[in-house]
C-alpha cells in the first residue's frame, strides 16, 4: 500500500493522462510507481521526465553506457529496485 496518494492510469486526466500515454507506448501497461508518486502535479512529473533525458541522453562527457553504470551503482547503494 502506497503513503502518497497517487493518480491510477484508468483515472489521469488532461495532462497527466497525456504523460501517462507517453510513457506507457512502449509497451508497458502501467507507470512506475517511482513517477505515479508525482501524479498529483502533472508539471512536476514532466520536469521530472525532461531531467532524466537529459541527464541520460544529453550530449555529455561520458557515455550513456557510463551514466547507466552510475545511475545501476546508485540503485543498488540506495536498495532501490528501479
Amino acid at each position: 500500500m502506497a503513503w502518497i496518494d497517487m493518480v491510477d492510469e484508468d483515472k489521469a486526466e488532461g495532462k497527466l493522462a497525456k504523460l501517462y500515454d507517453k510513457l506507457t507506448r512502449s509497451g508497458k501497461n502501467e507507470v512506475a510507481h517511482v513517477l505515479k508518486v508525482q501524479s498529483l502535479n502533472p508539471d512536476l512529473l514532466e520536469g521530472h521526465l525532461k531531467i532524466y533525458k537529459t541527464i541520460m541522453f544529453g550530449r555529455s562527457n561520458i557515455s550513456r553506457r557510463q551514466r547507466e553504470m552510475i545511475a545501476t551503482v546508485v540503485s543498488d547503494v540506495n536498495e532501490c529496485h528501479y
